[in-house]
C-alpha cells in the first residue's frame, strides 16, 4: 500500500483553505448583523446595523449556505 501525499497536501490546502474562507464569510454575517457599540456620551441604546451592512451580512450567509448545499451535494451525487 502506498500513500499519494501530492494528493493527500491538494486536499488538505484546499480543505484548509475553503474552511476558513467559509469562517471567515460567516464572521463578517455576525458582525454585519453585530449592534454598534455605544460611545461614551452618546444615548444608552446601541443602534442598529445600517441597511448596507444587513444587506452584506444576508449576503455572506447566503453564500455560507450555498457552500454547504453545494458540499452536500457533493457528498450525496457521489
Amino acid at each position: 500500500m502506498s500513500i499519494d501525499w501530492a494528493a493527500f497536501g491538494q486536499v488538505f490546502g484546499v480543505s484548509l483553505v475553503v474552511t476558513v474562507g467559509i469562517v471567515g464569510l460567516f464572521t463578517v454575517g455576525i458582525v454585519g448583523t453585530s449592534r454598534k457599540p455605544v460611545r461614551e456620551g452618546e444615548a444608552a441604546t446601541a443602534s442598529a446595523p445600517g441597511a448596507g451592512a444587513r444587506a452584506g451580512a444576508v449576503a455572506a450567509f447566503a453564500l455560507c449556505a450555498a457552500a454547504v448545499a453545494y458540499g452536500i451535494y457533493l457528498i450525496v451525487a457521489g
